[in-house]
């Protein structure tokens, strides 16, 4: 499989001396499945209609720029392809960041934490309905039962989707915030999500900005939780078979994967 990052939205929300902030999004182009956005970032809705479709709120804390050349629908053509090629989807969590392009591939399956989709898709608080108010072909899975893998519990494969890709729960930042793990010709990728937000969160001994605990005290839902599986991301990026990890937003990050 080759395994394309994307940014499929820049904000100018980070910390003093911070690069921008990113969406990185993950495309997947499977031998047999077609191909697998983790995440979509930013879509064409939001450009569009930013207030409608983003909340005023979020433009003020996050700044997105709103580029249309930024979002996964123009990226993925220009690699030569099209819309409906894209045939699943497998969000980290529902919020309006994460999941903006999805009216941009409304035939495709979208993947996601049960608990997710139930305190997310009603509506209201910090979630926006605009970017499923199409009806996604929503394909959920629950909290219990699946497999361990390189420490985290509940780990499962995805209906339709080679097992060289899994859903890892990563609880905290949202009820259903999951991690989605690719394993590619180098050894396993472990895309985090908002379960951190800057790269030194995974050093024990690391610093970053303080802007970026305040952004996430004002999202997350289960702070222990959070932590705890925080913890389990460093301990995993120690193991000599353990994946390459990396969040949503850190643009270091990004430009280490970016051409890849």
């Amino acid at each position: 499989m080759r395994i394309h990052s994307l940014n499929c939205g820049t904000m100018t929300s980070g910390g003093p001396g911070e690069p921008p902030a990113v969406c990185h999004c993950l495309l997947i182009e499977t031998d047999a499945d077609g191909l697998v956005l983790v995440d979509t970032g930013l879509g064409t809705v939001n450009i569009a209609d930013p207030v409608g479709s983003l909340g005023e709120d979020f433009i003020g804390w996050a700044a997105p720029v709103l580029r249309s050349e930024e979002t996964a629908v123009h990226q993925i053509e220009q690699l030569g392809f099209v819309a409906s090629d894209v045939r699943h989807i497998v969000v980290t969590h529902l919020h309006r960041d994460h999941c903006g392009g999805l009216p941009d591939f409304p035939h495709a399956a979208v993947h996601l934490h049960q608990a997710e989709h139930d305190i997310a898709t009603p509506g209201g608080g910090i979630y926006l309905n605009a970017a499923y108010a199409h009806g996604p072909q929503w394909v959920t899975y629950a909290g219990s039962g699946g497999d361990e893998w390189m420490g985290f519990a509940g780990v499962r494969e995805l209906v339709g989707l080679p097992p060289e890709i899994l859903m890892v729960p990563l609880l905290g930042h949202t009820p259903g915030h999951v991690g989605v793990a690719v394993e590619g010709d180098d050894g396993w990728l472990l895309h985090a999500g908002d379960a951190y937000f800057h790269r030194n969160e995974l050093r024990a001994d690391g610093q970053w900005p303080e802007t970026w605990d305040l952004l996430q005290a004002r999202a997350e839902t289960d702070r222990t939780s959070r932590l705890e599986n925080r913890d389990r991301l460093r301990e995993a990026v120690l193991r000599s078979d353990g994946p390459l990890v990396f969040s949503a937003h850190d643009p270091v990050e990004y430009a280490g994967r970016a051409g890849a």
